[in-house]
Formats: C-alpha cells, sequence, structure tokens
C-alpha cells in the first residue's frame, strides 16, 4: 500500500510540474517578445484627385398641373407627361434611362383673412398633381436640345443636372497614384528633416474617395443656343483619394 500511494503522488507531482511548465512557457516567449524593442514607424496621410470631363447628365424633370378636382389635374398631367416622354424617346433616350421618380397629389387650400381676429377654416379651392421623371442623358451634344424641348411640351419642374462619368476608373485610379506618390514624397521629407533613413512600406489604407463636380467652364455649350436650346456648361468632375501608410524607419 505504502508504495501504491507513493507511485499515485509521483505521478500526480509530475502531471502537475508539467502543466505549470506549458502555462509557463507562452508567458516566458511573450516577456522574450516584449523584451524586444519595437520597430519604429512613421504614419503619413497622402491626398490626390484627377479630373475627368463628364459623359453623362442625370435630370430631374417634373410636370405639375393644378385643376379644380384631382381628376382634371391627373388628366392634364398625364397627357403632359406623355407627351414628354415621347419626345424624350424621339431624342434618343433608351428606356432604360427613363425612371418614374416621384408622383404626388396634393390638395390645394386657400387661408381666409378675417378682420375680426379669428381663424377661419381653410377653403379647398382644387388639387395639385406633380410627376417627376429623371433620366440619363448619355450624348451630352444632345442635353440642351432636350431639356429645351421638354420645356416646350409641358415640363414646368426641375431638380437640377448632375454631370457624371459613366466609368470613372481611369481617373480615380490616377488619383489613387497621386495619393500614394504624395505619401511616399511627405515622408521622405520628414525623415531627411529628421536625419533618419525611410524603409520599407508596412501598410497602406484608402481611406476616402469621391466625385465632385468642378466648375471650370470647360465645355460651354455654346453650339446649343442655336435654335432656343439651352446653353449648358459641362465643366469636369474631380475625383479624389486619401490614402494613410506606414513606413518602417531605418538608421
Amino acid at each position: 500500500m505504502f508504495y501504491g500511494t507513493l507511485g499515485r503522488r509521483t505521478g500526480a507531482s509530475i502531471v502537475a510540474l508539467s502543466l505549470a511548465l506549458a502555462a509557463a512557457l507562452p508567458l516566458a516567449a511573450q516577456a522574450q517578445d516584449s523584451a524586444k524593442p519595437r520597430e519604429a514607424t512613421i504614419v503619413v496621410t497622402g491626398e490626390g484627385s484627377a479630373e475627368m470631363a463628364p459623359d453623362m447628365a442625370l435630370i430631374d424633370l417634373g410636370v405639375v398641373k393644378d385643376a379644380k378636382t384631382a381628376r382634371e389635374a391627373l388628366d392634364a398631367n398625364n397627357k403632359a407627361m406623355a407627351d414628354v416622354l415621347a419626345a424624350l424617346k424621339e431624342a434618343g433616350i433608351a428606356e432604360r434611362d427613363l425612371q418614374t421618380s416621384g408622383f404626388m397629389i396634393n390638395p390645394q387650400y386657400q387661408y381666409p383673412q378675417s378682420s375680426t381676429g379669428e381663424n377661419p377654416p381653410p377653403v379647398l379651392i382644387g388639387f395639385q398633381v406633380t410627376n417627376t421623371v429623371t433620366l440619363r442623358v448619355r450624348d451630352l451634344s444632345k442635353l440642351g436640345e432636350i431639356l429645351d424641348k421638354a420645356v416646350t411640351l409641358g415640363a414646368n419642374q426641375g431638380n437640377g443636372i448632375r454631370f457624371v462619368n459613366d466609368k470613372p476608373d481611369t481617373a480615380v485610379s490616377a488619383a489613387r497614384k497621386k495619393a500614394v506618390e504624395n505619401a511616399m514624397a511627405k515622408a521622405k521629407e520628414l525623415t531627411d528633416a529628421a536625419g533618419v533613413g525611410l524603409g520599407r512600406v508596412l501598410e497602406i489604407s484608402e481611406t476616402t474617395y469621391r466625385a465632385e463636380p468642378m466648375p471650370m467652364m470647360r465645355a460651354m455649350a455654346k453650339d446649343y443656343a442655336e435654335g432656343g436650346a439651352v446653353p449648358l456648361a459641362t465643366g469636369e468632375n474631380s475625383y479624389s483619394v486619401t490614402v494613410n501608410v506606414t513606413f518602417a524607419l531605418g538608421n
């Protein structure tokens, strides 16, 4: 019995010692890693932009009609919008580039004035129907003519024109390269001033990219003015990229 108990106790001690050693190994490795000096780094931000002439316009055109009844206002609006859509298709706008983006029927009230200080209830005087369509114009040379014809046929509300690029990849790529070059130039300037060497790139991250219309008046649409078409300026779109680059520092 004595030898059996001693054997069990010895085996348990060995197991406990093994577990303790296994637990201590990661701590020792962690302590060794923390004892190593951290690699010195520098983080810089680079910015770049590139311009591109737009090749497409997005336009919101609306037809607004008022009448005594909702039915009369809707009928008048339907006729005018049908004429506008037919003219847009005739001008070369494809079905895929036309989309209804808003439709509203609103009662119209008149608020009588009272000389006695009372607030008389509003009086219903009619209805207003608004139908809005968003269109893409891919041939900018026809843009002024299209707008003029749409207004002539009944479009009487516009919510602005946005000049965009169908495929801005070329400009975005150029802006991205300029941003990285800008970051590298900044890092070189800083390390030269500090008297240290610039090491390898450790990390690059892109944080933002956006397109902004730039009013450069690059392409005045004076040719559109013939025949009463709307004169327009397409300008250029500017695509901007910002990157964060981490460099190692040399000796």
